[in-house]
Parts: structure tokens; C-alpha cells; sequence
């Protein structure tokens, strides 16, 4: 009888050491899977929203001491706090987004970047925020001579490697240098080793006329329309917290006054 009490007694411990196993596991294992099935969660856990910029005024740029500010730098940055987390802002080559956001080295690409054919069949895109325009920009001196595509004709370009640019010059099939930045873009044609360069319409407000670092360059021909976006992993709920918070932030006012704040008040969608 002892013998018998013994071995069920036995019995039981094991019993109750797998189901304890078994608890633990589910848990663990139901961690994992919401980890993986949702980015929002994947974040959370790490404590940081990576974000993949350029420097790109009045987007993302470095002020004074050396810190991110901008349109996007502050609007991400308030996004991040609205779920819980630290933004960390990371410059990469604007044409490996998609590898990076695929990669994990980077959560999204939020860089004034426009929600082009190849961005929203590779990426998880939040709805459109700004709107924006991809425009020549050449010599003060010269830009008489460049108020059409046609005359656009012959123009060794200089234009940011993957970006919108790029699909513009490649349209109009001009002869091109593609380089890191559209910053390094507009140094080729202040420089002269390029004729032009096409860049974004927003960048140009901010960064070419006078009383701005290249007083005598001016933008001439408008060579499309666009729209700018995030860019999130394909599948990502990260997008629709954003597109939450983003109506939030329109119908209280404080979308217009950071894009104010930027000079980018025109552009800013908020239907």
C-alpha cells in the first residue's frame, strides 16, 4: 500500500511539473507570437522607433547642437511618445530604405519620403500627410533659359540616389549623377560639376533664394506632383496607429502649428 501511494504520488509530481512546463511555454510562445505578428508590440518591447531619415531641411535636419529638428523629426518624435516609446533617428542611404525597414535595422523611413509605386508595393504606407512636387533647380544666372521640360533637354542632373528625383530624371532621360543626399545634389549645381538637379519642392522653399544658404539658385520647371508618407514592414499595424494618430493631430490644431512652425503649412494634408 505505501508502495502503491508512493509511485502515484510520484505520478502527480510529474504531472504537475509538465503542465507547469506547458503554462510556461504557452506563455512564452504567446509572447513570441505577438511579438511577430505585431510590429506596434515589436517596438514596444525593444523601447525605441528607429527612424531611417537623410538630411533633408525643413524635414529632418541638425540644428546648432547638433540634435534632429524638422517637420518630421518633431511629428515623429510625438508619434513615438503617443505609443509609449524613445525615437532614435538614424542616417542611411535613402535608396536601402527598403532593405533596412526589411532588415529590422531601422522601424520606418520618415524622410519626406513620396509614396511612389515601388514604395507602397514594398512597404506598409500610413495614408498621405503632405503634398509635395519634384522641381529643377539651377543658376540664378540661367534660369531664363530653363522654364519647360523641353528645354531641359541636353542637362547633365544631379539627383538623390532612390528617391523621387531619380524616377523624374529618369523620365526625361537626361544624362545624371545620383548622389547620397539632396543637400550633396544641390552642392553639385552651387559646385558646377552638375547643370541642374531636381529636388523636392519643400527642400527647395527652404533651402535655395535669398537669405538661405545658395542665395543664387532658383527652381525653375515643376516636373510632377506627389505625396508623402511613412513607411512601415509590409503587414505592419504601425501604419494605422499612425493614420490614428495623425487625424488626431489634425483635429486638434497641433499638425498645423508644427508644419507652420516649419514653413510647410501649404503642403499639409488635413482632410
Amino acid at each position: 500500500m505505501k508502495k502503491t501511494t508512493r509511485i502515484l504520488a510520484l505520478v502527480l509530481a510529474l504531472v504537475m511539473c509538465l503542465a507547469l512546463c506547458a503554462c510556461g511555454e504557452k506563455k512564452t510562445n504567446g509572447t513570441d507570437d505577438a511579438a511577430e505578428t505585431s510590429d506596434l508590440a515589436y517596438v514596444q518591447d525593444k523601447g525605441t522607433l528607429v527612424v531611417g531619415i537623410t538630411d533633408f531641411a525643413p524635414m529632418d535636419y541638425k540644428d546648432e547642437n547638433g540634435d534632429w529638428i524638422g517637420f518630421d523629426a518633431e511629428l515623429a518624435t510625438k508619434f513615438a511618445e503617443s505609443i509609449g516609446v524613445e525615437i532614435q533617428f538614424t542616417e542611411i542611404v535613402w535608396d536601402n530604405k527598403i532593405m533596412e525597414i526589411d532588415g529590422k535595422s531601422i522601424d520606418c523611413a520618415w524622410n519626406g519620403m513620396t509614396l511612389t509605386d515601388e514604395v507602397r508595393n514594398s512597404l506598409e504606407c500610413s495614408t498621405p500627410y503632405c503634398t509635395n512636387a519634384q522641381v529643377v533647380v539651377v543658376s540664378k544666372d540661367v534660369a531664363d533659359q530653363y522654364q519647360t521640360k523641353e528645354s531641359l533637354e541636353g542637362l547633365k542632373l544631379a539627383v538623390e540616389s532612390g528617391s523621387a528625383g531619380e524616377e523624374a530624371v529618369l523620365a526625361l532621360g537626361n544624362d545624371y549623377t545620383a548622389v547620397e543626399t539632396q543637400a550633396d545634389a544641390l552642392m553639385e549645381v552651387a559646385a558646377g560639376t552638375s547643370d541642374a538637379c531636381i529636388i523636392d519642392l519643400l527642400m527647395a522653399g527652404a533651402m535655395i533664394g535669398e537669405g538661405t544658404s545658395y542665395p543664387d539658385l532658383v527652381y525653375t520647371v515643376s516636373l510632377t506632383e506627389e505625396e508623402y508618407g511613412v513607411g512601415f514592414r509590409k503587414g505592419s499595424d504601425l501604419a494605422a496607429k499612425f493614420n490614428e494618430f495623425f487625424a488626431a493631430a489634425v483635429a486638434d490644431g497641433s499638425a498645423l502649428e508644427l508644419a507652420t512652425k516649419y514653413g510647410v503649412q501649404e503642403a499639409l494634408i488635413q482632410d
